[in-house]
């Protein structure tokens, strides 16, 4: 049963079969006994050395450990069974580490001495990657290898230390680990994506898929007075889910019902699967030119972005999956015809008539962004056939805004002027059926005429 309001599906565990795959193909990463009982990590640290880079975790126990690189960005990833990291998340953020060793464009390619001094590791993160498995992903300041990824014994008795050790490589080496790395994870994700789940619509109410962006090792923005994206987005969406079923006009679904991550893809084909009528992720942000900036703003998808702010967001939260040390793929629609193309239209349509809705109610719940509807191409609202926005609810850089996310008052608010956005979207679309069923009959008249269209 779940954990809180709302149902979670989790996503295919890939992860998991990866570490098996990888074991494989670098049986040396792959060290020490995996053990059931819980594990923690109680500190990190970091040295340097002329062309070396040694980053440590303290544990209680030993854990197995895998390691392999990717690219674009330049990253090392160690996957480990489920961690309790009580270490703080800004301990791997780049302002609190020494300054990276940054190569200059020209000299990529020319072996270890291609960077100037100075560590290898811009910035680190770790956390939950799914059900039984932690990871964590060190971002590099330039093409390095892994000497060694181990967990030592420290002294008799359970305590180990994790060590990864971290050398200088040239740019074609580099590569080459990479490819490999990521072909094994594709292939892996491939192999593992589960048939099509049943619709839970079974009591003819619509489906309403709620999606706390991020997530585990990928904790999104962070801001004042330590706020954390992953953790305030959750919090709200609970909340938007018990308020949702309180009424029993929906079958509600949660991407995730912890602290747990879960891929764009992933997230996109849970809506699909379960035939969702409506998906709503939600989001929060940071502005660092100006702390002036504050609330909300609802997202549609477009191929071009409205204005130059609308893309940055797209750009930051379509690299979740690379946060978390994913290698993204492309989602085949299966189809390429014109009745994808109408459905696709249609779905826009529909996240418009929703998004235009949500701001007409929300001005009365709470602050709106001076430019509150605005549309990119973000990836996790590309379903052609589920109507999708995505909120973001307010600057993690306005203390205004990290107030209210954190005012139980203003939750409620929040969460019911969506209810009642919601509600209000669902009334639309029934009162315009009748115009709708017109269409519908032009639509099979069409496939009638050209049945090899489907």
């Amino acid at each position: 049963m779940p954990a809180g309001p709302g149902r979670e599906i989790a996503g295919p565990r890939a992860p998991l079969r990866l570490c098996h795959v990888l074991a494989l193909i670098c049986p040396l990463l792959v060290t020490g006994p995996a053990r059931a009982d819980s594990v923690v990590a109680v500190a990190s640290r970091i040295e340097n050395a002329a062309a070396a880079t040694r980053l440590t975790f303290d544990l209680t126990a030993s854990v197995a450990t895998t390691a392999f690189v990717l690219s674009d960005p330049d990253r090392v990833v160690v996957d480990l069974p489920e961690v309790n990291f009580q270490i703080d998340a800004s301990a791997g953020r780049a302002e609190n580490l020494a300054p990276a060793a940054v190569a200059h464009p020209k000299a990529q390619g020319r072996g270890a001495n291609a960077a100037s001094a100075g560590s290898l590791v811009r910035a680190y993160r770790f956390g939950l990657l799914g059900q039984g498995r932690s990871r964590i992903v060190i971002d590099l300041a330039g093409p390095a290898r892994i000497v060694r990824a181990t967990v030592e014994p420290v002294s008799a008795g359970p305590s180990s230390r994790l060590v990864i050790e971290l050398e200088r490589t040239d740019r074609a080496a580099f590569a080459a680990a990479s490819a490999i790395a990521a072909q094994a994870q594709a292939e892996a994700v491939a192999s593992l994506l589960p048939a099509a789940a049943a619709s839970v619509a079974a009591s003819g109410r619509p489906v309403v898929v709620l999606d706390p962006g991020h997530g585990g090792i990928d904790a999104g923005a962070s801001g004042l007075g330590n706020s954390i994206e992953k953790s305030l987005v959750f919090e709200f969406a609970k909340a938007l889910a018990g308020k949702l079923e309180a009424t029993t006009r929906y079958e509600v679904i949660l991407t995730r019902s912890s602290d747990s991550f879960v891929s764009l893809s992933d997230r996109v084909k849970i809506a699909r699967d379960h035939h969702a009528a409506l998906f709503v992720s939600i989001h929060a942000d940071t502005l660092a030119q100006s702390a002036q900036v504050q609330g909300a703003t609802i997202y549609t998808l477009s191929e071009q972005a409205s204005d130059k702010e609308a893309a940055r967001i797209a750009a930051k939260e379509n690299q979740s999956d690379s946060a978390a040390g994913i290698v993204g793929r492309e989602e085949a629609s299966g189809v390429s015809d014109i009745l994808f193309d109408l459905t696709r239209r249609e779905t826009r349509s529909y996240s418009h008539l929703f998004a235009k809705t949500l701001v007409g109610v929300w001005q009365a719940a709470g602050k709106l962004n001076k430019n509150p509807q605005r549309a990119a191409g973000f990836v996790v609202l590309k379903a052609p056939d589920v109507p999708s926005v995505l909120i973001e609810l307010g600057y993690l850089t306005s203390d205004k805004d990290v107030a209210a996310l954190n005012s139980a008052e203003w939750r409620d608010k929040a969460t019911g002027a969506i209810t009642d956005s919601i509600a209000a979207f669902f009334a639309q679309q029934i009162a315009g059926q009748g115009q709708a069923t017109g269409e519908s009959k032009a639509i099979s008249a069409a496939t009638t005429v050209a049945p090899a269209l489907h």
